[in-house]
């Protein structure tokens, strides 16, 4: 079975339980996803089945979605609601106020990479580092921030919703901190809905308990995304009869024709083959990555 398992990851899980708890129910070790979530995050996590995770480094489209809940006045050391306050704030701020500051967080931006994350520093996580207690400088990452909005905010209690599109490795709770730096008020994440990842939304989305059921039944191919959809936004490349023959066998067919630089291969039956790119200089078409 190859393909992507859309699904819904419920809060409290890691992204690694999700691929645990699925081998357990499917019976197949090779699974991969895309997109790391937070324990306390919910939402959209594809999972990569079989011949597919081969995917997961070739992604074409990377730009996520999100629904974040927000509290102004606090700090706390994670980031969000799940760590421990650092710091209080008495200072109140208006819906206005927030908006005033949003474009300062769009578009490329540079982030600081909070402490409990997975960011490797110097070979070490720093969440390793962070729950033994030590703080250390970390170097400020490019992020790409298409979309930010504030949905929801209410000023009794400084709590709001935030709509944000973002490119990959953006930290979400960074983005809250940052504007409440930005306002001299603190602020924490309460709340994460990933809304969409790599094209899929919360509507492709299935759960434990369906994923479950269906293998039971012996459907668990309908729950089961093509993989080359991912690549839908990429030219197509149809070969015929010989030139699928060559092309599976390892030879490198002639580009002469081919003006992009990456291209989705399908064979003379119709069935996807893999990815190609395009070596102008030799004049050759290159394997990227087969999935036959």
């Amino acid at each position: 079975m190859n393909g992507i398992l859309c699904m819904n990851k419920p809060k409290g899980f890691t992204s690694f339980d999700v691929i645990a708890k699925l081998r357990g129910i499917i019976r197949i070790k090779r699974l991969g996803h895309a997109g790391t979530l937070d324990p306390m995050a919910e939402g959209v996590l594809p999972v990569f089945v079989g011949k597919a995770t081969k995917a997961c480094d070739i992604l074409p489209y990377n730009e996520k979605s999100y629904t974040a809940g927000f509290r102004l006045g606090i700090e706390t050391d994670t980031q969000d609601t799940t760590g421990n306050i650092i710091k209080s704030y008495d200072k109140k701020v208006s819906a206005d106020d927030i908006k005033s500051v949003l474009p300062h967080f769009t578009g490329t931006i540079m982030q600081t990479p909070p402490m409990y994350s997975a960011v490797s520093v110097n070979g070490q996580r720093l969440y390793k580092l962070a729950r033994k207690g030590i703080t250390i400088d970390v170097p400020k990452r490019e992020a790409s921030v298409s979309k930010l909005e504030i949905t929801e905010f209410d000023e009794d209690s400084q709590t709001g919703i935030l709509n944000i599109k973002c490119g990959k490795g953006t930290y979400v709770r960074t983005i809250i901190h940052d504007i409440g730096q930005e306002l001299s008020c603190g602020a924490a994440m309460t709340s994460l809905v990933r809304t969409s990842s790599n094209g899929f939304t919360l509507d492709d989305c299935t759960d434990f308990e369906n994923v479950q059921k269906m293998y039971e039944e012996n459907r668990l191919e309908e729950l089961i995304i093509p993989v080359d959809s991912i690549f839908s936004e990429l030219p197509r490349i149809n070969l015929d009869e010989k030139q699928t023959f060559l092309y599976k066998n390892g030879v490198r067919l002639s580009c002469e024709g081919y003006e992009q630089k990456r291209y989705t291969v399908y064979g003379n039956d119709g069935l996807f083959i893999g990815t190609a790119v395009t070596d102008m200089e030799n004049g050759i078409l290159k394997s990227e990555k087969n999935f036959f």
